[in-house]
């Protein structure tokens, strides 16, 4: 039953999605910053939606180490599709996110995505990818945030978390920023771990106190996404007994 009232949702949604792409284009031609923010709530509204009609229910804690007056860089754990879901419907600035080359192939997805800053990431395609990381270290320094999740895939199977490849912060590395670890429990019973099925589901994400690469010693420098993923993981075991 979850799963056809999310489906007529989002059917519902990419259909009135049609003439508000226009709407958003002659906004954009007015006043760029509002067609962006305006976007954002669009897109945060379409992902509640998934989450009212999942029953889904998350417990959020450290929301307030999100500074809310500069850029940062989400590192986030993936189990599930609503890893995105969850957090991007939490997001209060501008922010786009690192997804697979593949999904720009999907009709009115990709417009929303592009819309609210999105990179698509051909990770098979070097040269391309320093683009799309190039790309990304302007959105930065523009003011936008940037989600990413370096373990390059959803880790579905795994109960901890696969290894976080190292080229994956060079985001905040490059431009200075910030990196919020965001980490994500029980995801993967929303969907994932019964597929098809949609379960009414309690998640818990935690958004951790910043990393400043500046402030790590040296080797924790060479090292920035293992050292991350360290903390993720400290978080990712006490918040267990959360769920």
């Amino acid at each position: 039953m979850r799963l056809i009232l999310v489906m007529l949702f989002l059917l519902l949604y990419f259909i009135v999605s049609i003439p508000i792409f226009g709407i958003e284009w002659i906004i954009g031609k007015i006043n760029p910053h509002a067609r962006d923010i305006s976007s954002l709530r669009i897109v945060q509204f379409g992902f509640k939606g998934i989450l009212f009609f999942s029953g889904t229910k998350t417990m959020v804690i450290g929301f307030e180490n999100i500074p809310k007056d500069k850029p940062v860089l989400f590192v986030g754990n993936h189990k599930s599709f609503y890893d995105v879901v969850i957090s991007y419907s939490m997001m209060p600035n501008l922010t786009g996110f690192v997804a697979k080359k593949e999904i720009e192939k999907v009709p009115l997805l990709r417009t929303w995505m592009r819309f609210v800053y999105c990179l698509f990431l051909d990770r098979d395609n070097l040269k391309e990818g320093l683009k799309t990381i190039m790309q990304g270290i302007e959105y930065i320094k523009r003011g936008i945030s940037i989600v990413i999740f370096p373990e390059g895939t959803r880790n579905t199977f795994e109960d901890g978390m696969l290894p976080f490849k190292e080229g994956s912060l060079k985001f905040a590395e490059k431009s200075g920023c910030l990196i919020i670890p965001m980490v994500q429990n029980n995801t993967g019973e929303c969907l994932e771990k019964h597929m098809p099925w949609i379960r009414k589901t309690h998640t818990v994400i935690e958004f951790c106190e910043p990393v400043d690469i500046k402030l790590l010693d040296k080797e924790d420098k060479k090292h920035v996404a293992a050292y991350v993923q360290k903390i993720m993981e400290g978080v990712y075991e006490k918040n267990k007994a959360l769920v």
